[in-house]
């Protein structure tokens, strides 16, 4: 696991560690719920998951992940939202459909040009079948 995941994911740990300690607002219990019940009944793919094929398409430190319930593409969906800092300092935020992994849309903040990923739209990430 590369080493800003591993961070993440312990970072992670940590955070929802200390929430379940100090009791948590009863609205986010009830968001954590939702997300866990979705992720057992195959929903959504695991963080873990999600996070190793962005890593492979946008190298760099993720620094921020959301899950949520949307309406992308005229359905509702589960989405991730994912903020990666890249070599260069440049900021990716993306959309990854959480059932199979595709990239429903991604906005680059501080890239040149000539140096933005794929043109937006519904593309997979690597590793996705």
């Amino acid at each position: 696991m590369p080493k800003p995941l591993a961070k993440l994911c312990w970072c992670s740990l940590s955070i929802c560690l200390a929430v379940l300690a100090g009791g948590a607002a009863h609205a986010g219990d009830e968001d954590h719920e939702q997300a866990r019940k979705a992720l057992e009944a195959g929903e959504v793919l695991p963080l873990k998951t999600i996070l190793e094929r962005v890593e492979r398409v946008y190298p760099g430190q993720v620094m921020d992940v959301e899950l949520e319930r949307g309406h992308e593409g005229g359905g509702e969906r589960w989405i991730y939202k994912v903020k990666v800092l890249r070599s260069g300092g440049s900021l990716v935020r993306l959309k990854v459909d959480a059932r199979d992994g595709a990239v429903l849309g991604s906005k680059s903040h501080g890239q040149p040009p000539g140096d933005r990923p794929s043109a937006p739209g519904r593309h997979p990430l690597a590793g996705e079948r």
